[in-house]
């Protein structure tokens, strides 16, 4: 992004006073962890339709399990990287005021954020698919059978067939009607009803930025729009602040 409009963008946000973050899979590949969509993608190389449904659950627990019990493993070998850390910066001096997140992983709590609506779940919590009760990805990962009533465990996260979680879904909704200033980071947008957050924005006249690597059906909309690494320009936007 030209440094005009990286400044631009800077002063907006330092004045705004509803900041709104975005974030998808792209925000945690400096982290190490794949995307999905790209070359080289989780899903190109997993068939989400075969291990990341309900019907895999209760059909074949055995694939769902060894495929969540490796994503388990990745992510809690995963750190934040300088762009979770900043992000969790900027919120801590105002100028941000919330994040919301496709992201399972955890990484922006990790870095220190603390208002982060997980629309998708997320790896850290696991419970009991049967009667609820939770658990712990330990006791996932060794196939514990649930204390409370034997059943499988499951982690919490959202599955394909299952709705999103009201309250995250809600208070994203509302962030987004409320914003000034609605950055995109790392998301491909197209996973409804998420995708429909930077087009909310806009029409409540907030300024939009997408920064993604590749294109993205808001990007006709955008005001900004950069295919920059995500640690790179949030690093030269703070440097400017």
């Amino acid at each position: 992004m030209r440094e005009e409009i990286l400044r631009s963008l800077a002063k907006r946000m330092v004045n705004s006073s509803n900041t709104v973050i975005f974030t998808g899979a792209g925000m945690s590949t400096e982290s190490g962890l794949p995307d999905f969509r790209s070359k080289g993608g989780m899903w190109n190389v997993s068939d989400p339709m075969e291990l990341a449904t309900v019907t895999a659950m209760r059909n074949n627990y055995n694939k769902f399990h060894s495929f969540y019990s490796n994503r388990f493993i990745q992510m809690r070998d995963a750190a934040p990287n300088v762009g979770h850390k900043i992000l969790a910066e900027l919120e801590a001096l105002g100028i941000v005021r919330c994040i919301i997140t496709q992201n399972i992983d955890g990484l922006h709590a990790a870095a220190g954020s603390r208002t982060v609506y997980e629309l998708h779940g997320s790896v850290g919590k696991v419970r009991c698919m049967e009667c609820g009760a939770p658990s712990t990805q330990e006791e996932f990962i060794a196939r514990t059978p649930c204390p409370e009533c034997g059943g499988y465990l499951r982690p919490g996260v959202v599955l394909f067939g299952e709705s999103l979680p009201v309250d995250a879904l809600e208070a994203s909704w509302s962030a987004a009607e409320k914003s000034d200033v609605f950055i995109v980071m790392g998301s491909s947008l197209q996973v409804s009803p998420a995708n429909q957050f930077p087009a909310i924005a806009k029409n409540a006249g907030a300024l939009l930025v997408i920064c993604n690597r590749d294109i993205t059906p808001m990007d006709y909309i955008a005001d900004y729009r950069t295919n920059d690494g995500i640690g790179e320009f949030l690093t030269g936007l703070k440097a400017l602040m």
